[in-house]
C-alpha cells in the first residue's frame, strides 16, 4: 500500500482531514514491483501509460542493464536508447536468432531486388526510345525517298513549266490555290 503513496508533509499528516496524494509509479516500477522513486531513472521513458514497452525491453535486456545503459548516458541521449532498446527487443523477439540484422539483411536484399527491376525498367524504356527514334527515322527516310520518286517522274520540260510542286506548297498558301468558284 505504501508504494504507491508519496511521503506526506509534516503538516498535510498532522490535518486529521486530508487524504493521502497517491502518485502512480512508472511502468518499470509497476512491472518489477517496487517503489518508484523521485528521480528513478526509468521513469521518464516508460511512463505508466506504457506497460508493454518496458516489458518487451525487460524480457531481453533485463532491468539492470537497461539502468546500467542509462545511467552511463547523458541524460539527451537516454531517450534515443530507450527507443533503440526497445526496437531490439521487438526484432529479438520476432526473430531471437538475428534481431535488427536479421530485418537489415532483408531489407538490403529487397533494395538490391528493387535497383535490379529499376534497372531492368530503364533497360526497357531506352529500348522503347531507340526503337521509337529509328520508328521515326525509317519515315522520315521513306517520306524523302518517296519525293525523290515523285519529282524524278516529272520530266524536266513540266518541271521548268510549272516549277518545282513542294517548292509551291512551301512557299504559298494552299488554301490559297483552292478558293471557291
Amino acid at each position: 500500500m505504501t508504494s504507491n503513496m508519496e511521503c506526506m508533509s509534516d503538516k498535510t499528516a498532522s490535518s486529521h482531514y486530508s487524504s493521502p496524494v497517491v502518485v502512480s509509479p512508472c511502468a518499470a516500477c509497476k512491472i518489477l514491483r517496487r517503489r518508484c522513486v523521485d528521480k528513478c531513472v526509468l521513469a521518464p521513458y516508460f511512463p505508466p501509460t506504457e506497460p508493454l514497452k518496458f516489458t518487451i525491453a525487460h524480457r531481453v535486456f533485463g532491468a539492470s542493464n537497461i539502468i546500467k545503459m542509462l545511467q552511463e548516458l547523458p541524460e539527451d541521449q537516454r531517450a534515443d536508447a530507450v527507443n533503440s532498446m526497445v526496437y531490439e527487443a521487438n526484432a529479438r523477439i520476432r526473430d531471437p536468432v538475428y534481431g535488427c540484422a536479421g530485418a537489415i539483411c532483408r531489407l538490403q536484399k529487397q533494395i538490391c531486388e528493387l535497383q535490379a527491376d529499376l534497372a531492368k525498367a530503364q533497360v526497357e524504356i531506352l529500348n522503347v526510345q531507340t526503337q521509337k527514334a529509328n520508328l521515326v527515322a525509317l519515315i522520315c527516310m521513306e517520306m524523302t525517298q518517296n519525293q525523290e520518286n515523285n519529282s524524278s517522274t516529272v520530266s524536266p520540260d513540266h518541271q521548268q513549266a510549272y516549277g518545282n510542286s513542294t517548292t509551291f506548297l512551301e512557299n504559298s498558301n494552299v488554301y490559297a490555290a483552292w478558293e471557291p468558284l
